[in-house]
C-alpha cells in the first residue's frame, strides 16, 4: 500500500487516463457493489486520515443549506456571519468553504477544528464507502482524486486487480 504524498501525486498523474478507462471499463462490465465496498472498506480501515489530511489542504468543501447553519452554531456565531466569513460562491460548486493558502479553513495541523459539525462530503471523503448512489455513480471523480488520497489511489488499484484490467490498455 502506498501512503506517499509525493508518489500517490506522481502515480496519480501518471495513471489518470487508465483510471478513466476504469472508469468506463465499470460502467461496461457488471461488478458487484457489495465486492466492491468491500476492498474500498479494508483500504479505508488501513490508512489513517489524521496522518495525512491531503483532501482538506487539496479539495474544496461543498456546503448544503443545513450544514451552514449546523457549522455557524457548532462555531458560536449568526448564519448570516457565517456565511460573510466563512463561505463563497463558487460558480462550478456553488456554495463552499472559502480555503487558505493551506487549505481548508478549518485544518489546523491535520485536524479539523469542527470535527463534530464537519459537512457531509467530509464525512464521506473519499466517497468510496460512503456517499450518495452507488460506487459506479461515484467514480467519475475517482481519477483525480487518486492523484492527492492515498484511499482514492489504493482502492483504484485494488478494483483493478480484482477484476482483471491491471494489464489492460
Amino acid at each position: 500500500m502506498i501512503t506517499d504524498l509525493v508518489q500517490i501525486q506522481r502515480l496519480g498523474r501518471k495513471k489518470l487516463e487508465e483510471n478513466k478507462r476504469l472508469r468506463v471499463f465499470m460502467k461496461t462490465h457488471h461488478t458487484a457493489e457489495r465486492r466492491l465496498r468491500n476492498i474500498a472498506e479494508e483500504i479505508e480501515n488501513a490508512i489513517d486520515c489524521t496522518e495525512c489530511a491531503n483532501c482538506c489542504r487539496v479539495a474544496t468543501v461543498k456546503l448544503r443549506e443545513r450544514e451552514v447553519e449546523s457549522l455557524a452554531r457548532f462555531i458560536g456565531i449568526s448564519r448570516k456571519g457565517f456565511l460573510q466569513d466563512y463561505c463563497e460562491q463558487s460558480a462550478e460548486e456553488g456554495l463552499i468553504l472559502k480555503r487558505t493558502e493551506k487549505g481548508c479553513l478549518f485544518l489546523e495541523g491535520n485536524m479539523c477544528a469542527v470535527y463534530d459539525a464537519r459537512p457531509m462530503t467530509c464525512q464521506d471523503f473519499p466517497h468510496l464507502v460512503r456517499g450518495e448512489g452507488s460506487i459506479l455513480s461515484r467514480m467519475w471523480e475517482m481519477p483525480d482524486r487518486a492523484t492527492y488520497c492515498p484511499i482514492a489511489y489504493n482502492t483504484l488499484e485494488a478494483f483493478k486487480e480484482a477484476l482483471g484490467f491491471a494489464t489492460r490498455k
